[in-house]
């Protein structure tokens, strides 16, 4: 007998111990995001197909197959981008907290003095003032800081954010010097966001030549069009069978090139 297709399970955002707390494993689309992917999407689609095939029907159909399909990886890029945001923020957090640990404040103070730290460098709507509000509203609420560290950690999905929960945990109930272990954490990724800085540096040539070489398929189309070559701009079968094998191993390239500049620490 065969057996039945399990139904893949649908992913439960993580509210957090408050119920009020944000997932940062997934990002919500505006209607913005929404319209910006799109129209990216479809302008590629569109540039790029009637460069190759000169029909306007197809760079059009084409389009909106492209516009269709971005905001997916849009919504990606946009989590990966808030997550480094996230992390640029935590860090601060923890520059913050070390100013009040080394002044003599206890841990409730130091979070309460951090809320208004973050405020004046990011706004009231940044990410990191909306969860140091709520592990205010925690302690407030006779829960313990380390199950807040924690449940922040959780959500976002930092390893860094974990690792000082961690630590913070055990150095907390031994009675460890807390400055000391705040700082020691900021300079960690002090250390690696130091590091990436110097990788982007390195990879930011080959970045370069990554974009030219996705660009001058089309412009080399155009120009071959421009000269008069009869093959460029016929849309026999065998020259549609070359066209689009030459889009699908560009594309092919440049997911390629992407993986292999893309290194994370």
């Amino acid at each position: 007998m065969f057996q039945k297709k399990q139904k893949k399970q649908e992913y439960v955002e993580l509210r957090g111990i408050l119920g009020i707390g944000k997932d940062y494993h997934v990002y919500h689309m505006k209607r913005v995001d929404y319209l910006l992917s799109w129209i990216l999407g479809f302008a590629a689609g569109f540039i790029v197909l009637l460069a190759f095939f000169n029909t306007p029907a197809v760079a059009l159909a084409g389009g909106i197959v492209c516009g269709a399909v971005l905001p997916k990886y849009y919504r990606g890029y946009k989590q990966k981008k808030q997550l480094n945001e996230l992390r640029m923020q935590f860090k601060d957090l923890l520059e913050s907290l070390t100013s009040s640990y080394s002044a003599g404040e206890n841990t409730v103070e130091a979070f309460k003095d951090a809320v208004g730290d973050m405020i004046s460098i990011y706004g009231e709507d940044a990410d990191i003032v909306q969860e140091v509000q709520i592990i205010c509203t925690g302690l407030k609420n006779n829960i313990n800081i380390e199950e807040l560290l924690l449940d922040f950690a959780r959500r976002s999905g930092l390893d860094d954010a974990m690792s000082f929960a961690n630590v913070f945990e055990v150095c907390n109930r031994q009675g460890s010097d807390l400055k000391r272990i705040v700082s020691d954490t900021r300079e960690i990724i002090n250390d690696k966001i130091e590091m990436e800085m110097e990788i982007e540096t390195m990879l930011s040539g080959s970045k370069n030549e990554l974009y030219i070489m996705m660009v001058m398929p089309v412009v080399i189309v155009v120009m071959l069009k421009g000269l008069g070559t009869s093959m460029a701009g016929s849309n026999t079968p065998m020259t549609v069978v070359i066209k689009i094998l030459c889009i699908g191993i560009f594309g092919l390239a440049y997911m390629i090139g992407k993986k292999i500049i893309d290194i994370k620490i």
